[in-house]
């Protein structure tokens, strides 16, 4: 078949793709272990599967003649987070345990996998289930994350209260502090995660951290810390703030362990390290040579967006050295090579790439200067050793792969093919970049995706995607749940992805221009590019329709308010409300970012608020959210879909109970673009739904 005669992606293409998640490279490089994802649209669930590839492989897990990748483990447990041993001999890694067995089967627990045969062991049954493990140096010894209450710390007596607080008959939630819930969960200010390591030739577990009150990223607390190569010390990150949390920091803290870890032993409290830097610390990694400890820090504690310098800790002196402060990246993720050099990824000009250099000349002069190995897509999961990189790598046109380098960075392989089976049956749309004046004349980056079969120069519906943040990008990567390839094709229209003032990856500067200013250039970026693909003739002007979700769904309101030029507008999970949106889970900054606060500047946060320029509403909206979002809670969608309708506008409500700020169960995800494409055909006439309607 042709590729012109391919069919386009579709919604239930997006869930039947493999999903390959972070890679683990085997200690002499020579092997990797990735968990690969599978949805069951029957079952509206996924499960991973662990995959082992020979890292000399090329493309593997497309299913051709001798495909040299293997599973590792079955189809009916999900299996993810795997960790090699130090010998290459065995893998750690997380599953629930299922029904018959232990008394946590809920709950994800840490199994033991020898790789030269045997099913995999259990070897934890903790009350609130584990995460992140990793190997000490010897061997013999894991460290892993488990939830306890403070008020009962040992997992014996947290299962006890965790049992007592569920037959309850009063679960009312109490908080005398600032920041009390985030995401779609309540934070229960006497649970935190504990650092524990369990002995593999006595079962002895020790609670490295017994004393600690601090929570670990909320979000996501894998990779907050590292074990010393000696086997003698742990770094981690945590929250370095107390109740009320006002405001939060995040800090590095170190733990000495005794040269006995067994049970009773006695554990000292843990160090602060950087306790200066306002904007807090991240992700310790230890040096090979144990001498030092790299972290990231940030200096605003109002701007999350500030760039994370790096920082090495001399471990003997006791003092740092600040190494990127004269570099104007934001580094995202890091680690040490065979030879000692820092690899790290950043994002650069909508892209992400990777860096490059020498610690030990770093530390001498006090200054890094990052060198670029390779740029170009979107990477994370890096890792290296053996001689190579290890990257999972996508693009605007690629869906997530293994991607390896050699130790300069050069000679890339793919060495993952897993989603090749499907989408070598399917159509993709056709992507450029561009450069346009913006707001103040300034040059703007944006992304064009046609329709598959589109590329041609003549007029289309034009459909903006507005990315979040405000301080984030859509970059040049595969989207799961804004997927521009679906968009183009479910649309028929041309999608245009601006990087308006304020997205990352050009700079401290561009991304905090934005500040106390919502509204004022990101909208003016947005109508450039409008007008710009107008003038070409590849945008139809009567045809002009945007959708954008969390801050993008406030520009669809600002746009709601501030111009009639859209024929349409979809609004997922957007602000609506300034002030109102003090029922956010996060507002440390407000002032900063949105320009004021209710109590001493109002006119200043009313500025660029939508529902203050309500008179302005007139294009058609549809407004999606989730009932368990706390990041911009759902009344922001409910409130503007009101107003609406007061106003007798057309306007469409859709609101999924069982999600939070994004839509991840596959039924509703299918469901959610189902409604934006059948709400983009109604007002543009873009698909076959207004074909049929004009055949009657």
């Amino acid at each position: 078949m042709s590729s012109r005669a391919l069919p386009p992606i579709t919604n239930e293409d997006l869930w039947a793709l493999p999903r390959v998640g972070q890679p683990a490279l085997s200690p002499d490089g020579s092997q990797v272990v990735v968990p690969v994802m599978r949805y069951d649209l029957e079952e509206n669930e996924g499960r991973s599967r662990l995959w082992l590839l020979p890292s000399s492989a090329r493309e593997a897990g497309g299913g051709r003649p001798r495909d040299p990748a293997r599973p590792l483990t079955g189809e009916g447990y999900s299996s993810r987070q795997p960790a090699w041993s130090p010998d290459g001999q065995s893998l750690l890694f997380l599953r629930k345990p299922g029904s018959d067995a232990g008394n946590h089967p809920e709950h994800n627990q840490l199994h033991l996998l020898r790789l030269d045969g045997g099913e995999p062991e259990r070897l934890t049954d903790m009350p609130l289930g584990v995460g992140d493990p990793r190997w000490f140096p010897d061997g013999k010894r894991v460290a892993f994350l488990s939830e306890v209450h403070h008020s009962a710390p040992d997992p014996a007596d947290t299962a006890k209260l965790v049992a007592a607080r569920q037959e309850a008959p009063v679960r009312a939630r109490i908080s005398e502090s600032r920041l009390y819930r985030h995401w779609d969960h309540w934070l229960d200010e006497e649970r935190c995660h504990h650092l524990f390591v369990l002995d593999l030739e006595s079962g002895d577990l020790l609670d490295l951290t017994p004393a600690s009150r601090r929570w670990f990223d909320p979000m996501d607390p894998t990779g907050q810390y590292d074990i010393a190569p000696d086997g003698r010390e742990i770094a981690f990150s945590a929250c370095a703030s107390e109740a009320p949390f006002n405001p939060v920091r995040w800090g590095v803290f170190t733990v000495k362990l005794p040269v006995r870890l067994r049970a009773g032993a006695r554990i000292p409290a843990p160090r602060e390290l950087g306790r200066r830097h306002a904007g807090g610390c991240q992700r310790p990694r230890y040096s090979p040579d144990g001498k030092w400890l790299l972290f990231g820090m940030q200096r605003e504690m109002d701007f999350y967006a500030d760039r994370v310098r790096l920082v090495a800790w001399d471990r003997g002196h006791r003092r740092e050295q600040v190494l990127t402060e004269q570099w104007d990246r934001s580094a995202a993720g890091w680690c040490f090579d065979d030879r000692g050099n820092v690899l790290l990824l950043a994002e650069q000009s909508g892209r992400d790439a990777l860096f490059s250099f020498p610690f030990a000349a770093a530390t001498r002069t006090g200054r890094a200067q990052p060198k670029k190995l390779r740029s170009g897509g979107s990477f994370n999961g890096l890792c290296a050793t053996g001689g190579r990189i290890l990257l999972n790598h996508s693009s605007l046109t690629e869906a997530p792969e293994l991607l390896i380098l050699n130790e300069e960075g050069k000679r890339p392989r793919k060495l993952s093919a897993f989603t090749r089976p499907l989408l070598s049956r399917r159509r993709l749309g056709k992507v450029e970049e561009r450069r346009f004046a913006g707001a103040n004349g300034a040059k703007v980056q944006m992304y064009l995706v046609h329709p598959p079969g589109g590329e041609a120069k003549r007029r289309r519906p034009l459909l903006h995607l507005i990315h979040g943040g405000p301080h984030g990008v859509f970059g040049d990567q595969w989207h799961w749940r804004w997927n521009a390839q679906r968009f183009a094709a479910g649309s028929g229209a041309l999608c245009v992805m601006v990087n308006f003032h304020g997205s990352t990856s050009w700079g401290q500067q561009f991304a905090a221009s934005i500040l106390g200013s919502w509204g004022d250039q990101p909208y003016a970026d947005i109508m450039a590019a409008t007008d710009l693909l107008i003038d070409e003739g590849l945008a139809d002007p009567k045809r002009l329709a945007a959708a954008g979700g969390s801050y993008g769904g406030y520009l669809i309101a600002w746009l709601a308010a501030k111009t009639k030029r859209f024929a349409c507008l979809v609004n997922h999970a957007g602000v609506s409300d300034l002030q109102a949106q003090y029922a956010s889970d996060w507002t440390q900054g407000r002032r900063r970012a949105m320009g004021g606060e209710p109590w001493d500047d109002l006119e200043g946060l009313d500025r660029y608020n939508p529902m203050r320029h309500a008179e302005g509403f007139t294009s058609p909206m549809l407004v999606l959210h989730g009932e368990r979002d706390y990041r911009v809670p759902y009344t922001q969608g409910l409130g503007i879909y009101n107003v609406y309708q007061a106003m007798g506008l057309p306007s469409r409500l859709v609101v999924y109970p069982d999600e939070n700020h994004w839509i991840l169960k596959p039924a509703n995800s299918i469901h959610w673009y189902d409604e934006i494409f059948a709400w983009l055909d109604r007002w543009l006439g873009t698909g076959k739904r207004s074909r049929k309607r004009k055949g009657k």
